[in-house]
Parts: C-alpha cells; structure tokens; sequence
C-alpha cells in the first residue's frame, strides 16, 4: 500500500520537543512597539524651574525689592546714615511721642536768642558746630525758678512701669535708679538752637530721630552739660548722629530758624560743679549748681567771655571720630573719672545775645565769683 505526501508542507503532528515560548499568555496587555503611532505620545522631560528664564527674573525681581525695603526701613528713624530727617521742635510744643505729659515750668518761654553769624551758600545742615558743655553762657535761666518740675517727671514715669524701662533703657540707668538720675541732673534753659538724638514712646518701645530744639527749650543736662530730657515731653535725649549730607527738615518753624546757627553740645572736660546761666529776664547772670532746682542760685560776675566759643567741622562719614557722641560719658557712670579730650577748632565763630549781656551785676546786690572754666576749643571775641 502507497503513502500518499501530506498536501502541504505543514508538519501532520506536534512536534518532538518542548515549546519554545510560554506557557501561560502576559499578564498584561503588549507593549506598543516604538515608532508605533497608536496611543498618546509620552511627555518630554521637564526642565528644571530654575532654569525658566521667566521664573529666574521674577526671583530675581522679589530678592531686589527685599533688599531695597530692608534698607529703607533700617533708614526710617532719621538716626543712621548719611542724610535722613530732621525734627525741628518749637520750645513751647510737646512733640510726638512723648513719654509724659509737659514738665518745664511758664520760665521756659524762649529768651533772647544768640545773635547769628550769616548764613553763607557754602553752609549747610550737615556742618557740626560744637560748644563746650561746660561754656558759661551756653544755658539760661531764671534766678531761683527752675525750668523743669523734676519731680513731677519722676511721678509719671513711676506710675507707667513699662515707660520707665524704656527711658531707663535709652539713658543707660536701671529702672530702681530712674529717680535719683533725674535728680542728678539740672534744669537749664537752650539759648541756641541745639542738635540732639530724641526719643519718643510708642507701642511699648523708645523710637529714634533725630531733632533740632528750638532756643529757649527747657532741658535737663547732666554732669558734662550734654542735654539729657526734653522737659516739654519728658523725651529722654544722646548726642546726636552725625549727618554726611543735609537732611530733609521736618517738624515745626520759627523765624530765627537757620540751619547753619544750630549748634551741637560736647562734653565738658570735667565734671561742672556750677552752671553760669545768663538771666534773661533781668538781664544778669546766675550761678546754679550741679543738681539744683535753682533754689540756691546767686548772682555772679560775667564772664570773661560771655559768648560760647563755637568750633566749626564737617564730617566726612558718620563714624564715632566725626560724631558728638564720640566723647560723651555714660549717663549712669561716675562722670567725673573719665574726662574727655577738647575739641579741636577749624573755623571759630562766636555767638552773642541780640541784647547785650550786662557787663556788671546791679552793686547793690552781693555776686558769687564763679569757678574758672576750661578752655573752650576756640577762643572767641568777647561782644
């Protein structure tokens, strides 16, 4: 019997070995081959964001604002850097922020102001114009009446624990010593407009500015003759900041106002047993003592110069060599141990009252020859 051949060239049976895929099919579905055009294409890498050149600026923009506004507001109280602002504040207005109600007594009315050198174009706001703290004639007063209520002071502070720190903090006194401090200081009155570092009080904390006091404001000085409370405000006071360029003047406005006849008041090389005030409402000179309400005052002789001696300087930057403050003792030390060098003069001038001053006390009168001051750092014409 003949085989016949398959008809095909297919095998007729299974094959002799084992299979060569799986045996049991993908659990998933097939992957697409690449290239294929079926389905979603896959997303491209994300750049990172750093990278967006829009996103860059934008960080870049917000860093520079926060730098700018940093500055600013490190600039906002008028105290640091090379401009700023300056408060002009009469003798007879409070001011903001204060730390108490008035203290200084109806005396405090502004006297005779000192007669003032022109103002030249070359003057500005800027230029220092230091006088000795210990300068007889710097300060007024009347004979026996004290320009501030010091213990009316001391009560308001008392009754406010939280002002009392903090006018504790700005003089550098614990807050148990603030009343045997004021009491440590005298009662005077300004007779030029004077430069200082003010503080105010607002929301629990001292601020900051810088301030120019009208002549004829009642202060408070210590021991080297650096004013140290306002008494209108009960503000308490430092030497002010040197200022680079002229400020922008803010505040209020008097006629004999001129930036170049502000003074700044140095140390005293030694501690001032006795002012030498002049007296303007008779016309005479007084002594005071150090820490006297004015209830010892007594008349003196004039002195040998009545007109502060005034040194003129510029400073270049506000460094501590340029700046008042750069001598000034602190408040709550022994003043009398560390005296401090006098100040050098580069362009002297001299300031008188618009009334003359009397060059002999009324005879029938006894005066008290006053303690022979130091030199100032310039001598000036007497008027």
């Amino acid at each position: 019997m003949s085989v016949e051949p398959p008809s095909s060239g297919r095998p007729t049976g299974p094959p002799s070995g084992p299979l060569s895929g799986p045996s049991e099919p993908p659990s998933g579905p097939p992957s697409q081959p690449p290239g294929s055009s079926g389905g979603a294409p896959s997303p491209p890498p994300r750049r990172p964001w750093w990278k967006s050149a829009p996103r860059l600026a934008a960080l870049t923009a917000a860093v520079v604002a926060a730098v700018v506004l940093a500055v600013v507001l490190s600039r906002s109280d008028g105290g640091s850097g090379s401009g700023g602002e300056l408060f002009a504040q009469a003798a007879g207005k409070t001011g903001p922020d204060p730390f108490t109600e008035s203290t200084a007594e109806d005396s405090s009315a502004p006297p005779a102001s000192l007669s003032a050198s022109p103002a030249t174009g070359s003057a500005s706001a800027n230029v220092v114009r230091r006088v000795d703290g210990g300068a007889p004639g710097l300060y007024g007063g009347s004979r026996n009446v004290p320009s501030c209520d010091v213990e009316k002071q001391i009560k308001a502070l008392g009754a406010d624990p939280a002002k009392n720190r903090a006018f504790a903090s700005v003089e550098g006194v614990a807050p148990s010593r603030v009343p045997a401090y004021l009491r440590s200081l005298t009662p005077v009155q300004l007779r030029m407009d004077t430069r200082v570092t003010n503080h105010g009080y607002r929301n629990g904390a001292a601020t900051t500015y810088q301030a120019v006091l009208q002549t004829g404001t009642a202060v408070l000085v210590d021991g080297r003759g650096i004013p140290r409370v306002r008494c209108a405000c009960g503000n308490p006071l430092t030497p002010p900041v040197a200022l680079t360029s002229t400020p922008k003047l803010r505040g209020d406005s008097w006629p004999s106002y001129r930036s170049s006849n502000m003074i700044t008041v140095t140390p005293a090389p030694e501690t001032i047993d006795v002012f030498v005030l002049y007296d303007a409402d008779h016309g005479t000179w007084i002594v005071r003592h150090r820490g006297d309400s004015g209830h010892h005052d007594s008349r003196t002789h004039p002195p040998a110069k009545p007109s502060p001696s005034v040194s003129v300087s510029t400073p270049t930057a506000p460094s501590s060599s340029s700046s008042p403050s750069a001598c000034a003792s602190s408040p709550g030390a022994d003043q009398g141990t560390t005296p401090c060098p006098q100040t050098t003069s580069t362009a002297p001038s001299s300031s008188a009252p618009s009334s003359e001053p009397p060059s002999e006390p009324p005879s029938d009168e006894p005066v008290t020859s006053p303690p022979a001051s130091p030199e100032t750092s310039a001598a000036s014409p007497a008027p």
